[in-house]
């Protein structure tokens, strides 16, 4: 069984260098995982299967990115199952070359290897930059005109 530490590792190597078909492995059966800061009110996701569906699902334009966990800090609480983590995702968008950094805190509570419930605070905007997907975001974000 990981400990919480390892768990977190083994999540923010995975997003960076998968397999993406077992990173949904991390979590328990039944969990919850929200964004709390998503500009677009992304649903949380409540299972093993969501996140299977969400780790997987091809992405809305196909960037390679070249990138690895930096910076890791990992606060330990008073509660044994649950860790805060400081991090960014760091690196380079291979298509143009331009480098990136999309800093993170995920609070993660962390049972038996599992995790059962996180809250990932990631900068959406430098993050939809570096997929090539700002000016989709942006377009979502700004009110839509009445066709009638």
């Amino acid at each position: 069984m990981s400990s919480p530490r390892e768990t977190f590792l083994k999540l923010v190597h995975g997003v960076c260098d998968g397999p993406y078909e077992e990173l949904a492995d991390l979590y328990a059966e039944q969990t919850l995982v929200t964004h709390p800061f998503h500009p677009l009110d992304a649903p949380p996701l409540h299972s093993r299967r969501e996140l299977h569906e969400h780790f997987t699902a091809p992405p809305l334009i196909t960037r390679t990115l070249n990138r690895k966990p930096v910076d890791i800090v990992i606060h330990e609480t008073a509660d044994p199952e649950v860790i805060v983590a400081e991090f960014a995702y760091q690196g380079r968008v291979e298509e143009t070359g331009e480098e990136f950094t999309v800093p993170c805190v995920f609070v993660m509570r962390i049972r038996d290897g599992l995790i059962v419930e996180s809250r990932d605070y990631i900068h959406h905007i430098a993050s939809a930059r570096a997929r090539g997907q700002l000016d989709s975001l942006l377009h979502a974000l700004r009110p839509q005109e009445d066709a009638s």
